[in-house]
């Protein structure tokens, strides 16, 4: 990533293994995106692949969307931190006591540090999951209560869909960072997504930064791909 730079892209690798990952980063510039690693792809291969995308110039945002007890969560946020990651999220779902511990352990050690961002309502959630897992109201709804629990408790921002990213604007102005998965250039499909956005749409939202997969992971030149989000990002900024 080069001195200053923001890249607004997070392109998702949401890989089974590391060899898929790593091709992706090699055609893939520092300074016009960062990556995200998930669950399955941190399971299967562990904190080298970290390391090494970050030694490629890389940000790294840990998306292991912790939610266990306070004291469990402020340790996996502890090990975040010194693993040096750019952002790393919780599950604001976890209550209060658990956000304020996540906090805490990732402002220790002083100095640099990740953004620490909570998920708020799944963008694979509409309002029929919500009401069978037992939560009342519009996904919505449940997005601004558990936005204004993050900032409460003092994180960097959310995690949420376009679709409730200009009410959070409205709500917390420029209190929160608003990070949006469900992105979808034009032309691309849902996928397993409920609430998606064009990068554009999104921009105008208020959205902060726009994680992307499938439409740059599995596009025939992901470089070009990745490029042109992020131009349709910055054209639209």
């Amino acid at each position: 990533m080069t001195a200053g730079s923001d890249p607004r892209l997070i392109v998702a690798l949401d890989f089974p293994s590391a060899a898929p990952a790593e091709a992706l980063a090699e055609r893939l510039d520092p300074a016009t995106c960062r990556l995200k690693v998930g669950k399955e792809l941190f399971t299967r291969v562990g904190p080298g692949l970290v390391e090494r995308l970050q030694g490629r110039g890389f940000g790294v945002f840990l998306d292991l969307k912790y939610h266990d007890i306070p004291a469990t969560v402020a340790g996996a946020c502890r090990a975040a931190t010194e693993l040096g990651v750019w952002m790393v999220n919780v599950h604001a779902l976890g209550g209060r006591d658990m956000l304020e511990a996540a906090r805490e352990a990732v402002v220790q050690g002083g100095g640099s540090r990740p953004l620490l961002t909570a998920v708020t309502v799944l963008t694979s959630h509409d309002a029929a999951t919500l009401a069978e897992i037992g939560l009342a109201g519009s996904p919505r709804e449940a997005v601004m209560r558990l936005a204004g629990l993050a900032r409460e408790a003092g994180l960097d921002g959310v995690v949420c869909s376009p679709e409730e990213a200009a009410a959070l604007g409205e709500r917390f102005g420029g209190e929160l960072l608003r990070v949006t998965p469900g992105i979808r250039p034009a032309g691309s499909a849902g996928g397993d997504q409920q609430r998606i956005a064009q990068p554009a749409q999104a921009v105008a939202a208020g959205c902060d930064y726009l994680v992307v997969g499938r439409p740059i992971t599995a596009a025939d030149d992901p470089g070009v791909a990745a490029a042109a989000v992020a131009a349709e990002i910055d054209a639209a900024s």
